[in-house]
């Protein structure tokens, strides 16, 4: 199930991380909102959970994917992928002045999940067996 292998424990922890934020982001729009200097509105908040529930699912898929005897290669590169998005959602969000530098550190952390996602795709998809 899961190796001795340190990136592993990294993408295995990113997946944990994205399900807490995502968590939080879903059941406290406003409170997160408040602290990345996000509108606040009825619409926003409702928006802001939806993303959250979906960070909650590419989180799960994720810890899904590593547990498999494969680790699941194409589930880990669209995993990455939506760090890539998020991190560019984010980074326009604040050139746009709708969320303050603050969540520079969240589009940070994502992009740097990506890259150590996309390391980690990329040295596990060649190791899985073709069963065609």
């Amino acid at each position: 199930m899961f190796k001795n292998n340190l990136l592993l424990k990294i993408v295995f922890f990113i997946a944990v991380i994205t399900i807490f934020s995502g968590s939080a982001q879903m059941l406290m729009p406003q409170l997160i909102l408040a602290i990345i200097g996000g509108d606040i509105s009825p619409g926003g908040n409702y928006s802001f959970g939806i993303i959250g529930m979906f960070m909650v699912l590419f989180g799960g898929l994720c810890i899904h994917a590593l547990s498999t005897e494969t680790q699941e290669p194409v589930a880990i590169l669209w995993c990455s992928l939506q760090k890539l998005g998020a991190a560019i959602a984010v980074t326009l969000a604040v050139c746009q002045h709708l969320f303050s530098w603050l969540a520079l550190l969240v589009s940070s952390f994502d992009f740097l999940s990506f890259v150590l996602m996309y390391i980690f795709w990329y040295r596990i998809k060649n190791n899985v067996s073709r069963n065609y």
